[in-house]
């Protein structure tokens, strides 16, 4: 049986994919407008809202429903 190989994760998941959205957008600048690009931003857009959606429920306000 294989081990599975594991390793630390050294930056948050927030961190990760904010930093992914940024290279993204950075990267989509740089093309003409064509479907790779769109696709491109689409992923940039999902990955922020994934980030902001992690915060949000990580973050200590957030109360269970009553």
């Amino acid at each position: 049986m294989q081990k599975r190989r594991r390793f630390k994760q050294t930056q948050s998941l927030e961190e990760r994919l904010t930093e992914e959205a940024q290279s993204l957008r950075e990267e989509a600048k740089t093309l003409p407008p064509s479907a790779k690009k769109e696709a491109m931003l689409r992923k940039a857009r999902h990955d922020e809202v994934a980030a902001h959606l992690t915060e949000w429920l990580m973050s200590p306000g957030l109360k269970p429903p009553v």
